[in-house]
């Protein structure tokens, strides 16, 4: 490890532990942009793929999040072509619930013969026998909640996986997944101009779930020259995404960040962001700026 991959792992901002899993730092990569466009088959450079899912690691990241429908399959493959056997402590986040038709096309579907199926396929294309982390993509609402619940808890009791989490639910839906599994973390889109899921992010503070941020970097106007991100970058000698992250990772000590991308340059620049440190003053300007 070089000098340089030092500096950068002991720059990643703080860790949390998460339920029925451990300790991971809170910063981590996205693996949803090094497959095709709109998420669909294979990228265009898939060495260059693989080279940034190793580089994210050698930078400190020790948890990668992934989903069988991103490709579909793709970007699972290329995790495992990138890290197996998997380095001791990164941990591999990866999500079932939905099916693919093709580019931009997203279908829930929460049948339990099928989330069990993509399951049991995920295994083989990560090239584990127990899932990390399994997390269900969405609720599909044409199959009772509880159905789909009931289905990643037998899952979980079975061995094949270690821990369980939700994406893109309300506090109602989190509260009732509980009563089936210990949910270790919720995804739901959060940033510094979208705070929809406020309600989400306050009940995952107070019940110390993590809370994964998807869209993480999106700052909008805010980000605008002369904006309040882009002044805060200029004070602070940083570019308005890695602003944004050090945002979030100050909001809330359960936020946990995964900037995806495909290119080096900007992997290196988000894993920069946790080097920024916002003052009191900068923080209350981001957070009342929305």
């Amino acid at each position: 490890m070089t000098d340089t991959t030092q500096a950068a792992t002991r720059a990643v901002p703080g860790t949390i532990d998460l339920k029925d899993l451990g300790t991971v730092h809170r910063l981590g990569f996205g693996a949803m942009r090094i497959v095709g466009e709109g998420v669909w088959g294979e990228p265009a450079d898939r060495a260059a793929a693989v080279r940034v899912v190793r580089r994210a690691v050698e930078l400190g990241v020790d948890f990668i999040d992934t989903a069988d429908a991103y490709g579909p399959d793709v970007s699972e493959q290329i995790i495992a072509e990138a890290l197996h056997p998997y380095p001791a402590g990164v941990r591999i986040a990866t999500k079932v619930g939905f099916a693919r038709t093709g580019p931009d096309r997203w279908i829930p579907l929460g049948r339990p013969e099928y989330l069990r199926q993509q399951t049991e396929l995920s295994l083989r294309k990560l090239k584990v026998e127990t899932l990390d982390l399994l997390q269900l993509h969405r609720i599909d609402p044409a199959v009772p909640a509880e159905e789909q619940f009931g289905t990643l808890r037998e899952l979980q009791d079975e061995g094949k996986v270690t821990a369980l989490g939700l994406s893109e639910v309300s506090v109602e839906q989190l509260r009732a997944a509980g009563q089936h599994f210990t949910v270790s973390t919720v995804q739901n889109r959060y940033n510094l101009t979208d705070r929809t899921a406020q309600d989400v992010l306050d009940h995952a503070t107070a019940h110390g779930i993590g809370f994964i941020p998807w869209a993480p970097i999106a700052a909008g106007e805010l980000a605008r020259p002369g904006g309040p991100v882009d002044r805060a970058a200029r004070r602070l000698g940083a570019t308005p995404s890695q602003v944004a992250l050090a945002w979030l990772l100050r909001h809330s000590p359960v936020i946990m960040p995964i900037p995806g991308t495909a290119s080096l340059a900007h992997l290196e620049e988000n894993m920069g962001a946790a080097r920024v440190e916002l003052d009191d003053a900068t923080y209350a300007e981001l957070t009342a700026a929305a």
